[in-house]
């Protein structure tokens, strides 16, 4: 098993969260967005998007982070699944984990904040705030859901981490790095707390990446 990833994508530090969690083994191969190694012809055959993450095993070659997952829990059912319970709340752990991937990254991921300043013309600080605006519109939203929930669970749906917090945590981490005020998401805070407790996250921290 192959991972093609690089330290501070947000999709592939997903990807290696949920192996760690499930105690996979999986080699690393990293593909340098910053110096443009996604666009080459080497990773389009195995991307057509020239996105990672890829993960390779078992002679196919698949991309997107959540549909990485997904198979992961389908091939390997063996290991701790990342999406548990009934119907409604595998769908509740779905649509939270969903409310990240599919609605504030892909309008604050490096390729739209780069097409924000080389062709829209936005200085940093506008970029600051079109990044600050979108993920406050998810977070706020998420923090919300939580204060909902009937259970005061350890994470955030249940007493084990999963997809929920495959895509929480690295989300937290991206909007650290870019200075978002985070006190208004105490409940938000408190899991990422306690995930940094595990080694399942902390070998993941892009820190702790070979190309970081």
């Amino acid at each position: 098993m192959i991972l093609y990833d690089y330290c501070r994508s947000s999709a592939a530090y997903r990807v290696r969260i949920a192996l760690n969690l499930k105690q996979l083994d999986y080699q690393q191969q990293s593909v340098n967005l910053l110096e443009s190694a996604h666009t080459g012809t080497e990773h389009q055959k195995r991307n057509t998007q020239k996105l990672v993450p890829v993960l390779s095993d078992q002679g196919v070659q698949l991309s997107q982070s959540l549909a990485i997952c997904e198979y992961l829990d389908e091939a390997y059912p063996e290991s701790l699944q990342l999406v548990t319970g009934t119907p409604v709340e595998r769908a509740k752990i779905r649509a939270f984990a969903q409310a990240i991937a599919c609605e504030v990254h892909p309008v604050n991921n490096l390729r739209v904040l780069k097409y924000l300043v080389s062709k829209m013309g936005a200085d940093e600080a506008q970029k600051m705030q079109w990044y600050h605006h979108w993920i406050n519109t998810t977070f706020s939203a998420l923090e919300q859901q939580l204060s909902q929930r009937s259970n005061n669970s350890t994470f955030c749906f249940s007493e084990e981490p999963g997809l929920a917090e495959v895509c929480l945590v690295p989300q937290v981490f991206n909007a650290r790095r870019f200075k978002l005020d985070m006190q208004a998401y105490p409940l938000l805070n408190a899991i990422d707390q306690r995930c940094q407790e595990l080694a399942s996250f902390t070998g993941a921290h892009p820190a702790q990446q070979p190309d970081s």
